[in-house]
């Protein structure tokens, strides 16, 4: 029932994410300022957040918090800080559909760095850890595909031309980007993975010492505000004008970022990484790029990268070897546990006639 509730709550979460990011693109191009977007849904978030823990802990004894579990705290929201402003800013030099694509990424530094915490670990003579690497490999190679080849499909037009009829599209109004762009939206993209996968092993790692999900959400998104605000107010302090919210696509953005998409996914994994750890979290990251893809193309009339689709089907492959890899390895843990198990039940029944020859 438990592994019901989280593969559910992870699907929903990804499906609404991967609407903000849509939202998101469409709020940047009227100018919306990605720093000042991280600032206002974390701080809307927050105000949800304060009050609920106030709530929750109120018939609770509120739980002791040592000065190493605030560090680790503020080093999970220094990495959320870091991987929301990096996406978000990605994603306006690019597409949501990039941003879907290459988060799928995340499994596979997510399993890097799991391996480096020791919360997974790397058996060399195995096939499901040979699985693990090619599959590491094929993703990497996909995302550098993503990034660098963007010509469209069944056009046979390279990245030269599709960056001409960019340029064309965008003096009619439309969202599109030129090819230094789409690579720098990518490299951003990529690193803000990295912070993401990063994230997960930290949330895994502060699950493990102080289970405290509400509280360790609410005192992240705390720095998240905090660091947030520091870097919009350097980064725009020479535009007063990006901290005025404007009633059209940025506000939507930001309440559905606040009260939805940021409060939720916060709470929904951490809780989740503590319960299944960080690279079963990771696994479902690309429901979310089905989901971008279907509205980019509705909403935001992007055309089809051949990048982005023979990138993503290579991602998706190697995506899927870590997780057939992770399904092995964890079939075998389950088949120990039961021989260990077995055999040991064995040997305390087999003890037990010998020790009552014995007393006679």
């Amino acid at each position: 029932m438990e592994d019901i509730k989280v593969t559910v709550l992870m699907v929903a979460g990804l499906v609404f994410e991967a609407g903000l990011n849509t939202l998101i693109k469409a709020a940047t191009d009227k100018g919306m300022s990605d720093y000042v977007f991280v600032v206002y849904s974390n701080a809307i978030s927050l105000s949800l957040l304060l009050p609920f823990s106030f709530l929750y802990y109120r018939k609770r004894s509120s739980p002791s918090i040592t000065t190493s579990i605030i560090c680790k705290i503020f080093l999970l929201g220094f990495l959320s800080c870091a991987a929301q402003t990096l996406i978000y800013t990605g994603i306006g030099y690019s597409s949501p559909v990039l941003a879907s694509v290459m988060s799928d990424l995340s499994p596979v530094f997510t399993f890097l760095l799991a391996i480096i915490f020791r919360y997974e670990k790397l058996e060399v003579r195995q096939v499901s850890s040979h699985a693990k690497c090619i599959g590491t490999m094929l993703s990497i190679t996909g995302a550098l595909m993503v990034t660098l080849y963007r010509a469209e499909p069944n056009s046979g037009r390279g990245n030269s031309k599709v960056e001409e009829d960019d340029e064309a599209k965008r003096a009619m109004g439309g969202s599109y980007v030129s090819q230094d762009e789409w690579i720098l939206g990518g490299i951003l993209l990529s690193i803000g993975c990295f912070c993401v996968s990063l994230a997960f092993n930290i949330k895994t790692w502060i699950m493990k010492e102080y289970p405290e999900v509400v509280m360790t959400a609410t005192i992240s998104c705390s720095f998240v505000v905090i660091l947030s605000s520091i870097v919009a107010l350097v980064a725009e302090r020479n535009n007063t004008q990006a901290w005025i919210l404007r009633p059209d696509m940025e506000l939507a953005a930001i309440l559905y970022s606040g009260f939805i998409v940021t409060t939720m996914r916060s709470i929904t994994l951490i809780w989740a990484c503590g319960k299944k750890g960080p690279v079963y979290v990771a696994m479902f990251t690309p429901v979310g790029m089905v989901v971008a893809l279907v509205m980019g193309l509705s909403f935001l009339g992007e055309s089809l990268a051949l990048g982005s689709v023979i990138g993503g089907v290579v991602i998706s492959i190697g995506f899927y070897g870590v997780l057939w890899g992770q399904a092995q390895q964890e079939k075998m843990a389950l088949e120990r546990k039961v021989i260990c198990s077995l055999v040991s039940s064995s040997s305390s029944s087999n003890a037990e006639p010998f020790l009552q020859n014995q007393s006679a």
